[in-house]
């Protein structure tokens, strides 16, 4: 029996800077945000899985597969998803009935429409699942001003069949590192007057981990995995309960970016750890990262083999002596 897509598929994002100029003198702010268990506090997958598939039991034991790298978070996911016997609706039915937002999000979301800072659902899960939920949630209307960035699906009209369509040929399926590096270059492509946008990132759990190496600024939901790896690893973070915590601490942190660059060239709290991870192909690049930090990243361009993402340890006892010792840690960290 062939596949039906169910419901239609959701446009492809092309644009997740945002059309809109953000106010002179503030810089541009991009957000992005996973979906389960940091928007809404249940998992959308796991509503489905224990209760129209393979069981809580058989679910939380995948789990422990992808927990000590038996099975790659892609492998079990196809599996999870394959267990599924429901139409779409019948199994929205009971997410609706049992996923809870988080409090404050819709004020936060209004707040950010309000000041024109585009925000972007970035998730391991299924683009058609996410729109409905948030449709359903917050109304099709505010929903709209949300984009979703995830993995597609192929649902047939029974329910008998439902497959994932992955974004990414990747073991996670969707690589959020990818997905916010390409971001930044749009919203870097439309700031005419050369500034780099602040880059944040709202997550919770270890799918969140690629995404959150990428961002200038990190809110991990508090006492949930993302926040313990951020411990563990002495990686630069900041605790959330609610949004209205990641609203107070943005309005704090767009107040002190203009008083110390009034918006222009490089955020106060801009991460440069993140563009060192990928490989840089382009000499026009040069004066970006120059900027950023005129000794090491001049560095990587006279010998990009060892200042690439893949390194031997060699390399890394090399560079030691290149950065301070805490930066070395908290980089080290990321990549393990």
């Amino acid at each position: 029996m062939p596949i039906a897509l169910t419901p239609p598929a959701v446009p492809e994002i092309k644009n997740l800077g945002g059309a809109k100029a953000q106010s002179a003198n503030k810089r541009k702010i991009i957000c992005f945000s996973d979906f389960d268990g940091t928007i809404f506090m249940q998992d959308t997958g796991h509503v489905l899985f224990d209760n129209h598939g393979c069981g809580s039991k058989r679910r939380e034991a995948l789990d422990e597969q992808i927990k000590t790298g038996e099975r790659s978070f892609r492998d079990v996911s196809e599996e999870m998803w394959g267990s599924l016997n429901v139409p779409f609706e019948d199994g929205f039915d009971v997410m609706e009935k049992t996923l809870e937002i988080d409090p404050d999000f819709q004020s936060f979301h209004k707040y950010c429409i309000a000041n024109n800072i585009p925000f972007n659902v970035i998730s391991a899960g299924l683009k058609p699942i996410l729109k409905r939920v948030l449709d359903t949630f917050l109304g099709e209307e505010e929903a709209a001003h949300i984009d979703i960035v995830a993995n597609d699906a192929e649902i047939s009209a029974d329910g008998s069949q439902w497959k994932p369509v992955w974004r990414h040929d990747t073991e996670l399926g969707h690589d959020k590192a990818l997905s916010v590096q390409e971001a930044r270059k749009q919203a870097e492509l439309a700031c005419e007057d050369g500034s780099i946008p602040l880059i944040v990132f709202i997550g919770d759990g270890v799918s969140d981990l690629p995404a959150a190496r990428e961002a200038d600024v990190l809110f991990a939901r508090r006492g949930l995995r993302l926040e313990e790896y951020c411990i563990e690893h002495q990686i630069s973070y900041i605790p959330f309960d609610t949004f209205a915590d990641i609203q107070r601490e943005i309005e704090k942190i767009r107040a002190e970016d203009a008083a110390k660059t009034g918006g222009r060239g490089v955020p106060a709290r801009f991460n440069p750890r993140a563009n060192l991870w990928r490989r840089v192909s382009s000499k026009t690049a040069v004066p970006r990262y120059v900027v950023m930090s005129p000794t090491r990243e001049e560095k990587m361009f006279l010998w990009p083999e060892a200042f690439s993402e893949l390194k031997t340890p060699s390399v890394e006892v090399a560079e030691a002596a290149l950065m301070p010792v805490q930066e070395h840690a908290a980089v080290g960290a990321v990549r393990g």
